[in-house]
């Protein structure tokens, strides 16, 4: 497995490697969740890259990128049991070097849910994944759904842009529980941990009023709110039913909708989503 910290670096390395060519982007403190995507990129694809870097411009002034997770040798120690041919694990610097002044910012989409809670973070994520993009140049990309409003939003930047990879999106790996696999899981004193998997609970719960008839996405959002407020541990961001690809609230469960909360604990915050009305 080679591991590459420059951008030159790994535009020579790219153009060696055979194709089909997949890349797994990450930010590192990986879990079985990232593996579920290493894996299915290693059977979809003749090449895989994996990107380890935590994405300054992604967090807010006050959110935890000093105090992110990290443990690279782990890290490296995992992706290279699976088989990865190469790990792109750049510096800051190397990504955004002096007099950096360009971004991708993708509209509409990002004003809500994560948008409105975290400001510019999608600008961030929308800029590190585009320079991702053209420097691996992959045929196939890998994303998880636990992160929901970030797969709508990097699939309209690369329709829209023509990035010229075709975007590969994993189901949510869960914990026995139900908790989401999250590397700010590790954030959670035992108190938390075990009061998290409620939203999950929630989600289903959701989902099984659907699937009884309940239409009206207020009904929806109102039984959600009621369950998580029972935890005196919770403190709710937002509890979303939103249209599945414009994510607009919506008014009644007439087509797919991505039900989404994002609910604190302590020092985390904890984002979940599930997709209902079509494509569950």
């Amino acid at each position: 497995m080679n591991v590459i910290t420059t951008v030159a670096e790994m535009v020579a390395a790219r153009d060696r490697l055979p194709r089909l060519l997949g890349l797994v982007p990450t930010m590192g403190y990986l879990h079985e969740g990232h593996m579920t995507l290493v894996r299915q990129a290693r059977a979809d694809c003749r090449s895989v890259v994996a990107s380890i870097f935590v994405n300054p411009t992604q967090f807010g002034p006050h959110e935890d990128f000093a105090s992110y997770p990290r443990d690279m040798e782990r890290d490296l120690a995992m992706l290279r049991n699976e088989g990865v041919d190469v790990v792109f694990a750049p510096t800051v610097e190397e990504m955004y070097p002096p007099g950096f002044s360009t971004y991708v910012n993708v509209e509409r989409i990002t004003e809500a849910l994560e948008g409105a809670r975290r400001p510019g973070h999608f600008r961030g994520v929308a800029t590190i994944v585009t320079k991702l993009f053209t420097i691996v140049r992959p045929d196939k990309s890998y994303f998880g759904q636990k992160d929901g409003q970030q797969v709508a939003v990097i699939k309209r930047m690369t329709a829209d842009l023509a990035l010229g990879t075709e975007i590969v999106v994993a189901p949510t790996l869960r914990e026995p529980d139900g908790l989401a696999m999250s590397s700010r899981n590790v954030y959670l004193t035992p108190a938390e941990r075990a009061a998290a998997p409620m939203l999950y609970r929630a989600l289903c719960r959701a989902r099984e009023m659907y699937r009884g008839g309940v239409r009206d996405a207020k009904a929806l959002r109102d039984e959600m709110m009621r369950m998580i407020s029972a935890e005196p541990l919770a403190r709710v961001e937002y509890i979303s039913v939103a249209d599945a690809e414009t994510l607009q609230e919506a008014t009644t469960v007439e087509r797919p909708v991505m039900v989404s909360l994002a609910v604190r604990f302590g020092r985390a915050t904890l984002i979940d989503n599930i997709i209902i009305g079509g494509m569950e």
